[in-house]
Formats: structure tokens, sequence, C-alpha cells
């Protein structure tokens, strides 16, 4: 599998919205976060699964919760470049590189 790295502010998104989830039923985190973890496992076995966003950036959306996992692919490294609600501020995180 290709290494990856998720961009600061989509590694405070992925916590921000886990610790939301288990403060409205304890263990629904940590199930984000498994179902989180399972979607960028699968991005790095399939980097091309997610669906194209312009030229550079790909979309797999989250099983089971209203996320999506926005990355950037390079030849050996996969870049979590956002977390991000898939009805809330549509493109907030755009300009991250």
């Amino acid at each position: 599998m290709i290494a990856y790295s998720f961009h600061p502010e989509a590694d405070a998104e992925f916590e921000e919205a886990s610790l939301f989830y288990e403060s409205r039923m304890p263990g629904l985190g940590k199930t984000f976060a498994a179902e989180i973890e399972s979607t960028v496992s699968l991005i790095r076995e399939f980097p091309e699964a997610g669906s194209p966003m312009g030229t550079s950036l790909r979309r797999a959306i989250v099983a089971r919760f209203p996320y999506s996992v926005v990355y950037r692919q390079y030849p050996d490294l996969i870049v979590v470049v956002a977390v991000v609600h898939q009805r809330r501020r549509p493109g907030y995180w755009q300009s991250r590189r």
C-alpha cells in the first residue's frame, strides 16, 4: 500500500468530527473514526478509486456518515487534504496545498 499523510487541517477536522459524534452517542465517534480509516485504506490500495475533482484532487465518500475524504495522489504518497461534511460549507478547503 502507498504511504499517506493528513494535512494538519484535515487531521483537525477528523478529530473534531470524531469528538462531535462521540458526544452524541458513546462509541459513535469510534465508529466514525473506523469508517474514515477504512476509506483511507481503500484509497491507499486503490488511489484512482475516488471521483476526480479537477485535475489534481479526488474524493472518496465515507460509508454510513455524510462525509467525504478529499485527497491528492502523488506517485508514492496520498495526502488527505480534507475530511468534509457533504452538506456544509462546500469548497472551504480548496486553498489547501
